[in-house]
């Protein structure tokens, strides 16, 4: 995976941002007032737009509520993003779990927010998603994930889709190989999205390490082959962390990650190496999540 990002960001006056783990406002911060001015140029991807002057990029981030959630028994990230900018302060939450719905909706009330989708990353093993819990809940909210999950859902997504919460978007991008489903979330590139750019990965690429590909159509031949072209000082929040990490950048991944920096066949040697435990949950947690979590309502109710 990250090999492939490595033959692509070669270019002219890339500059490197390292954002500590261990200090929030540190990665808040340059969250929101930093910006960028340089474009990449290859014939596999598109050349990012250059962001004009740092008031351009405070005001496009100053739109974006963002809030990084955690559940501690599997270890999950479920993010919030809304557009505090737009009358309705629309908002999302990727990758929900059953067990914090209470409390993930809780904070959107307190906030003001109206939210639209409950989206997730993949098919997951290791919990139970909120997104069926969250529908009941609250009427009119749209369940997403991608088509090639196989699972039920509301809205299907394929790579290149966008998801729009007020005037912010994320862009689908497919990363197989944890599962053959998996999809990657990434806020807009245009000069009115928030910079730097955010990469929700799910389980493909978490922060020095990625996920498992021994089941569920995963594949360490795609995993280290999916695309994933993104400028380095892009924002990497994974949906799993076990070390007490909360966030990377593409390109501390590309110098640090201890599998993705490795070649094509000492990665597969290493994937198939693990060793794995057989995840506790995942009995309960696939058949749900192919439900949208829904398994203990009706049938009717699974749609």
């Amino acid at each position: 995976l990250f090999s492939f990002c490595r033959r692509h960001f070669r270019g002219r006056g890339d500059k490197q941002t390292s954002f500590k783990t261990t200090t929030m406002v540190t990665h808040f911060s340059r969250f929101l007032f930093s910006h960028q001015s340089r474009a990449l140029q290859h014939p596999l991807i598109t050349t990012l737009r250059v962001m004009g002057s740092s008031s351009s990029s405070s005001s496009s981030s100053s739109k974006l509520l963002f809030r990084q959630l955690f559940e501690k028994e599997s270890s999950t990230f479920t993010y919030l993003l809304a557009d505090v900018s737009h009358p309705d302060k629309p908002a999302l939450l990727i990758d929900p779990v059953d067990k914090t719905v209470e409390r993930d909706l809780k904070l959107i009330n307190e906030l003001g927010l109206k939210l639209v989708y409950a989206m997730n990353t993949h098919v997951h093993a290791d919990h139970v998603t909120g997104t069926g819990l969250l529908k009941t809940k609250v009427p009119g909210v749209k369940s997403v994930i991608s088509k090639a999950s196989g699972s039920k859902a509301d809205m299907f997504l394929e790579p290149g889709d966008k998801v729009s919460i007020g005037d912010i978007y994320l862009e689908v991008r497919a990363t197989p190989g944890h599962t053959a489903g998996c999809v990657t979330y990434v806020t807009g590139e245009d000069v009115n999205q928030p910079q730097p750019r955010m990469a929700f990965t799910g389980d493909a690429v978490l922060i020095r390490g990625c996920g498992r590909t021994d089941f569920q159509g995963g594949s360490s031949d795609q995993l280290y082959e999916s695309i994933f072209t993104l400028p380095k000082d892009t924002l990497i929040y994974p949906a799993h962390d076990y070390k007490g990490y909360e966030v990377s950048t593409v390109g501390e991944e590309m110098q640090h990650n201890p599998r993705l920096t490795k070649d094509k066949e000492t990665f597969k040697s290493i994937m198939s190496n693990l060793n794995l435990a057989y995840p506790k949950m995942i009995d309960v947690a696939v058949p749900a999540n192919m439900v949208c979590g829904l398994q203990d309502l009706p049938p009717q109710a699974n749609l």
